[in-house]
């Protein structure tokens, strides 16, 4: 599904490339220490950053020249981006019209959204009068009316409690089986990518230092690196 080959990036000093495949339909968690180019690596696919070589595939196709908006990717970032002057429907339905001027089948498109995140009784609510965790499962609910393969999570839970946090990983999970989707999630937080993630890739001085299944890589380290992160 993802194919990353050599994909090279710089940032002031620090010279990274990536080299990474994402089977399709799997949950692979990004760890690694803080400055590892965790981050980058994401923004590399989503587009908002070029590489200066190597290539970006995303199902069958070369993302070089291809906008972020043209990509098959939602990203969400830990900042939900929620527009407080707005109800939670309309919060969504940015997602699919950003003129806000849907047709029945995108207004069904976003009840169905929120229905699937739990938040239909509240649709006519403001960011403002809801908790923080459900302002998230908002912006979940505008990543899945998108209708895009691939949903890229940049530490979106990282301000929530670990009970809070634990409700929204079980939420991603949900809507990544019942929706086909390729999801790979930036995380500080290895108990995370044990409970939720299939796989595992490990980032380190701007390269991907292992990849693997989550359990296999992460009770049972085999690479220093790995280790002394663990640590």
């Amino acid at each position: 599904m993802i194919d990353m080959r050599e994909a090279t990036f710089r940032y002031e000093d620090m010279h990274m490339s990536f080299t990474l495949t994402v089977p399709r339909g799997s949950l692979t968690a990004i760890i690694g220490p803080s400055g590892a180019g965790k981050s980058t690596l994401l923004a590399l696919l989503a587009g908002f950053e070029q590489p200066l070589s190597g290539t970006i595939t995303i199902a069958g196709r070369d993302m070089a020249g291809v906008l972020p908006a043209d990509r098959p990717i939602t990203m969400l970032f830990q900042d939900h981006n929620d527009f407080a002057h707005l109800d939670l429907f309309s919060n969504v339905a940015l997602g699919v019209a950003p003129s806000l001027k849907l047709d029945h089948e995108q207004r069904a498109r976003v009840d169905g959204a929120l229905a699937s995140v739990g938040l239909a009784e509240l649709k006519s609510r403001k960011p403002g009068e809801v908790s923080g965790g459900e302002r998230q499962r908002v912006a979940i609910a505008r990543a899945l009316v998108r209708n895009r393969p691939v949903l890229l999570l940049d530490e979106p839970f990282a301000a929530l409690g670990p009970a809070l946090r634990r409700d929204m990983l079980d939420l991603i999970v949900t809507l990544q089986k019942a929706h086909g989707l390729t999801v790979l999630m930036v995380s500080h937080q290895p108990e995370d990518a044990l409970y939720a993630a299939d796989r595992v890739a490990f980032v380190a001085g701007g390269k991907v230092l292992a990849v693997g299944e989550t359990s296999v890589l992460l009770k049972n380290p085999q690479i220093p690196e790995i280790r002394d992160y663990l640590e």
